[in-house]
């Protein structure tokens, strides 16, 4: 999350029996495939299946990049059928390197519109790139040397344009019901090993405190806008295992494990009732 990163492709097949199609994003931001998949889950005995379309927006977390895995929207499509009954499509515009002004932007695409007006459900993660440019100041300390910090102008930032990406989305929607839900992050930067060889515990506890502040803002934002943040902080750095375990070999993105870790932690924070 501390670098750009290239977008992710995505083809997941359809698992009951409708068209397979692909959606492409924005070519400002690269060519990167959307995910589209269904799941059937059990029928209703009574009434016709209930339907949920779920868009996940952000940066390269729920793109999935460096895992060889299904990222967390996918699983959480599929999971979410499996627990409600309803037919569920997961539409992933997730873009890596993508910041929050980067996902103003990318909102503004006509398909991008449609794609958020089919949404009920729409999964957000994104602010961890806004804070790229002061990897090394903050790892090495030099952020908070004397009177100085270098990333309170991107914590403002943040909290100003991730209101205006979600106030874009109910506008989009137009009062339709929408369940927006807005993770944080267990870390902005690297963690586990590789944060530890890198830049050591010192360095490892600077990119923590930065989390812990990122996420005090995309929680605050989210109340006040409606949305239902999601912690990823407590389950990844405070369940008591090693947080390596749950990240890939670049430190930075979630393994199989982590995705399935987020995917858990949306099914717990909301879920509609069965169909």
């Amino acid at each position: 999350m501390s670098r750009p990163r290239a977008a992710a492709r995505w083809v997941v097949a359809l698992v009951v029996c409708l068209p397979l199609f692909a959606l492409l994003g924005s070519g400002q931001f690269g060519s990167s495939v959307g995910t589209v998949s269904a799941f059937a889950g059990v029928r209703p005995l009574h009434g016709p299946q209930p339907t949920h379309d779920v868009l996940a927006l952000g940066d390269s977390v729920p793109s999935g990049r460096s895992c060889d895995c299904d990222p967390f929207p996918v699983t959480y499509g599929a999971e979410l059928s499996q627990r409600t009954g309803a037919r569920v499509t997961v539409d992933n515009r997730a873009v890596s390197g993508l910041d929050t002004e980067g996902l103003m932007q990318q909102l503004q695409g006509p398909g991008m519109q449609d794609a958020v007006r089919r949404a009920d459900i729409v999964l957000l993660t994104i602010g961890a790139n806004d804070f790229g440019d002061h990897h090394d100041d903050v790892v090495t300390g030099a952020c908070t040397q004397g009177n100085s910090d270098c990333v309170s102008d991107e914590l403002s930032s943040l909290r100003s344009h991730l209101a205006s990406v979600i106030d874009t989305i109910r506008a989009l929607r137009g009062g339709q019901q929408t369940e927006i839900l807005v993770t944080g992050y267990w870390n902005v930067f690297e963690d586990g090993a590789v944060a530890r060889e890198e830049f050591g515990e010192a360095g490892l506890q600077q990119s923590l405190d930065l989390t812990v502040r990122a996420n005090a803002v995309i929680s605050a934002v989210s109340a006040d806008t409606g949305a239902r943040y999601v912690d990823l902080f407590a389950p990844f750095e405070e369940s008591g295992r090693d947080v390596t375990s749950l990240v890939a070999a670049d430190g930075d993105h979630p393994d199989a494990a982590g995705h399935q870790l987020i995917a858990n932690a949306l099914l717990d924070a909301w879920t509609p009732r069965p169909g």
